[in-house]
């Protein structure tokens, strides 16, 4: 499985300008590198995330996103896990990740469970409340946005169910990228799974993005990983060295859910 990250500089609060020019970077994309998946990253609509009048900014349901990357999708024939987008629904607006296979068809949707409260985004987003699992030409995938990668329940539970490769979609500040890095690796390892993370650069607001978009393979190794500013990245995932990986130290099978309390009070541990 050949990925594409496409690192995107975001401009802030301007949805007209960020799906043009993020469908000018995936027609490049797809004329360079023929990928089998292209990777966007978070909000790429909006930017995370202006605060004033943001649902005047956002998707309708994502009926935009459909319109625009199902259309790239199919024109192209390649799935599209098409980041993120400022989403508005009837009860708010929330942080969806719509991801398209090779017809252009809607495989599967996420809505952001973990909001990150040190931005208020809890203040202008509505919590999601599900899961998302999907398979892309033959590949279980599961599917995180951000500050979701800091909570490995989250991603263990997707292991569980059989995942084989982790996509990532973030706008994660400068400041902190080597947070993103180093748990991007760790998401790999311990779910001897792929991390595909796909960053922004540029500025939101006040927030400088860190780019270093990144693909880890199942030992953790790193298979590429972008700069900051503006990228297309690739990486080739040989999803044939999974069970070799899984059989010679079988984590998933030494598991003891017996004794594990993640539910519990610090007290009742």
């Amino acid at each position: 499985m050949k990925v594409t990250l496409i690192q995107q500089d975001t401009r802030f609060a301007d949805p007209d300008y960020n799906f043009t020019h993020i469908s000018a970077l995936i027609e490049e994309a797809v004329k360079a590198e023929s990928p089998d998946v292209i990777v966007l990253p978070e909000t790429f609509n909006t930017g995370f995330f202006p605060r004033e009048n943001l649902a005047s900014f956002a998707d309708d349901d994502g009926k935009r996103t459909r319109e625009t990357i199902g259309a790239l999708a199919k024109k192209h024939g390649v799935n599209v896990v098409a980041g993120s987008v400022a989403n508005r629904r009837a009860d708010g607006v929330y942080n969806t990740a719509l991801v398209f296979d090779r017809e252009g068809n809607e495989i599967a949707s996420y809505d952001k469970t973990h909001l990150f409260t040190p931005s208020g985004e809890d203040d202008f987003f509505v919590k999601g409340d599900h899961l998302t699992s999907f398979t892309l030409d033959g590949a279980k995938c599961g599917l995180i946005i951000c500050y979701d990668i800091r909570f490995p329940e989250l991603t263990r539970t997707l292991a569980l169910g059989g995942m084989d490769v982790l996509f990532v979609v973030a706008q994660w500040p400068e400041p902190r990228i080597a947070h993103l890095l180093a748990l991007s690796k760790a998401r790999a390892i311990e779910n001897q799974a792929f991390v595909v993370c796909c960053n922004s650069c540029g500025k939101a607001g006040g927030t400088q993005n860190g780019g270093h978009s990144s693909v880890h393979d199942p030992w953790g190794a790193l298979l590429a990983v972008a700069g900051a500013g503006e990228e297309i990245l690739s990486a080739a995932c040989d999803l044939t060295v999974l069970s070799g990986i899984r059989e010679s130290i079988n984590v998933f099978r030494d598991r003891r859910p017996a004794l594990y309390r993640l539910g519990a009070a610090p007290e009742d541990i």
